[in-house]
């Protein structure tokens, strides 16, 4: 075990490295000077100290290995600049958004893994038939359409048609004694971008969970219960869904790291506070410091998850473990 945490701690201290790397790179790889992009026509009417201290702002100043070295100082201090548009530390901004996509992105996942699987297993468990081929048609319909396409329709419908949720925003979290009824209007902003995201990302968990649990019932070990007289229940819950719900749990644990840049689009339709309206924000703005915050956190999620799936993976199943004799 302590190998593996080593080789997984090296392989992922690279991969960190080259995200922070190419993170650095963005505004520098942008052709032209990116003091344009943030200030179109106006850098003109710009004097040579208020150039200056915009480039600085930008982390522009100095040469590159002196901009780099300056760069990975600030992250290892918790810095990661100031933002042009807000004028605070990206930090802070970013430490604002989050919660509000962790509270929209992770119910989000955890109901698109449970109605995949369930969804799933019923079309396995009638391969061929009737319930199968409904269920594989309208779930691939669904994963066909876009996010925002399927946000827009919901928007038109439960918020300006039936008037049932609100159309934009999210309620603010501030202290109140009514806590209910707060979190009432926090559940009536988040139902439509939620109910967005998990049809746009059931597809995936049901294809994975039918093609598992299909391939699983094919398994030896299931005509060996079946010979022992086992019901169909008990070689369901008990043999086939535990070994197909293994590739579940991989993707399940990387689709978690991926939160933030996948909620972009729909967060974006329902103007939702979340760190994907700000990368939006931010892009639209041109706000450098923001867009790297904001990436560099995506990103080091994805790392994460990767990394914490590699290292748990081994837990869950056995098959993969390597006996310390044969090490």
């Amino acid at each position: 075990m302590s190998r593996t945490l080593l080789r997984v701690s090296v392989q992922y201290a690279l991969v960190i490295w080259a995200v922070i790397t190419l993170n650095f790179a963005l505004p520098r790889l942008a052709p032209g000077d990116p003091l344009e992009y943030v200030m179109g026509g106006e850098l003109e009417t710009l004097t040579q100290d208020q150039r200056q201290r915009l480039q600085a702002e930008l982390g522009l100043s100095g040469s590159v290995l002196r901009q780099y070295s300056d760069y990975v100082a600030g992250l290892t201090r918790g810095d990661l600049g100031l933002s042009l548009r807000y004028g605070r530390p990206v930090r802070d901004v970013l430490a604002e958004r989050l919660p509000w996509t962790l509270l929209l992105a992770v119910p989000a996942a955890l109901l698109s893994l449970l109605l995949g699987v369930v969804l799933g297993a019923a079309a396995a468990l009638r391969r061929g038939q009737r319930r199968d081929a409904t269920l594989l048609t309208v779930t691939l319909v669904a994963d066909a359409l876009p996010a925002f396409w399927i946000g827009m329709v919901l928007l038109a419908v439960f918020s300006v048609r039936l008037g049932w949720f609100p159309s934009f925003g999210a309620t603010p979290l501030v202290p109140t004694a009514d806590l209910w009824s707060q979190a009432l209007q926090v559940m009536r902003h988040g139902a439509l971008p939620l109910t967005t995201l998990v049809l746009a990302s059931l597809g995936h968990t049901f294809l994975l969970t039918r093609g598992s649990l299909s391939t699983a019932l094919d398994e030896d070990y299931v005509f060996m219960a079946q010979a022992k007289g086992l019901s169909e229940r008990a070689i369901v819950l008990r043999h086939a869904l535990p070994n197909a719900l293994l590739p579940l749990y991989t993707h399940f644990a990387l689709s978690l790291g991926g939160l933030a840049g996948g909620a972009v689009l729909v967060e974006t339709v329902f103007a939702y506070p979340g760190v994907g309206r700000l990368i939006f924000e931010a892009i639209s703005a041109r706000d450098y410091p923001l867009i790297q915050g904001a990436f560099l956190l995506v990103a080091l999620g994805v790392v994460i998850a990767n990394a914490l799936t590699d290292l748990t993976y081994p837990l869950i199943d056995p098959r993969i473990r390597r006996p310390r004799a044969e090490s």
